[in-house]
């Protein structure tokens, strides 16, 4: 019994060092770039003091916030039309039954398990075979292709664990298929709605080798002018922006748990 106990001990304390080593992993490259986002030195190298000059320098630079719109006006296009695409994909081949379904539900997944280089060059080479010009249109296509997967996963994983007998009642006493859709399998699924939005827009916001395989010399995302930046150092600007995305998305995310834990309260008091 003795055994047990230190048994069960040592595997509790085990666990905690080990969540304790993941959220360092996780958390303390953001820790550094906040903090260095008030350092009072453009080198990032060492601390030189407490300032906010670069928070001032951010919001009077109009190139930097050109360059960050244009970024989040991809995003949230592609975040747009992947979602409504990959939940469509997702309702349309639950109870679909027809040939080479296997074969179409299979090739969803190519975008994540094959590396994305390849994926940007092939989409290239389409693009330039078609005597297709390089620019918006052609980024926000291959970031569609990219995040339909993501959005597939979180729709259909959604569906699996909704009953389709709450679909079968609603046909049955009437409604339509439109009516069942929206007013019965849109709310069960919107939590896998909003997840797979939410991770098309991160994987957006970020993405560098799609983008800069089809972009054009004139349409440049922050990804590509981080990049750019790596050689000669980032400027502590970048710091600041991307310490405000991240509180901004820190935000979102919060206001999503908040808002689904009311939701929730209200459903149950309701079934109550």
């Amino acid at each position: 019994m003795q055994k047990e106990k230190t048994k069960g001990r040592g595997l509790r304390i085990a666990g905690r060092v080990y969540l304790i080593i993941v959220l360092i992993l996780l958390y303390a490259p953001v820790a550094v770039m906040i903090r260095f986002s008030f350092n009072n030195s453009r080198a990032n190298v060492t601390w030189q003091g407490f300032t906010l000059k670069y928070y001032k320098e951010l919001f009077s630079d109009g190139n930097l916030w050109d360059i960050f719109f244009t970024t989040l006006f991809i995003a949230l296009l592609v975040t747009v039309i992947g979602t409504i695409i990959g939940t469509m994909g997702a309702v349309g081949l639950r109870k679909a039954h027809f040939p080479g379904k296997k074969l179409i539900t299979n090739s969803v997944y190519f975008p994540i398990v094959i590396p994305e280089i390849v994926l940007a060059v092939a989409m290239l080479l389409m693009f330039n075979g078609a005597g297709i010009s390089l620019g918006l249109p052609t980024i926000v296509i291959g970031n569609v292709t990219l995040v339909l997967p993501y959005v597939y996963i979180t729709v259909k994983a959604r569906l699996v664990g909704m009953d389709p007998s709450t679909e079968e009642a609603s046909m049955d006493l009437g409604a339509d298929r439109f009516y069942t859709f929206t007013h019965i399998t849109l709310p069960e699924i919107m939590p896998g709605i909003i997840a797979g939005a939410f991770m098309s827009f991160s994987l957006v916001l970020d993405e560098l080798i799609i983008t800069s395989f089809l972009t054009d010399a004139e349409t440049v995302t922050l990804p590509i002018k981080v990049y750019s930046m790596i050689k000669k150092g980032i400027s502590p600007e970048i710091n600041a922006l991307t310490t405000i995305v991240f509180l901004a998305a820190l935000l979102m995310v919060v206001v999503y748990f908040v808002v689904s834990d009311i939701a929730g309260r209200k459903k149950k008091k309701k079934m109550a």
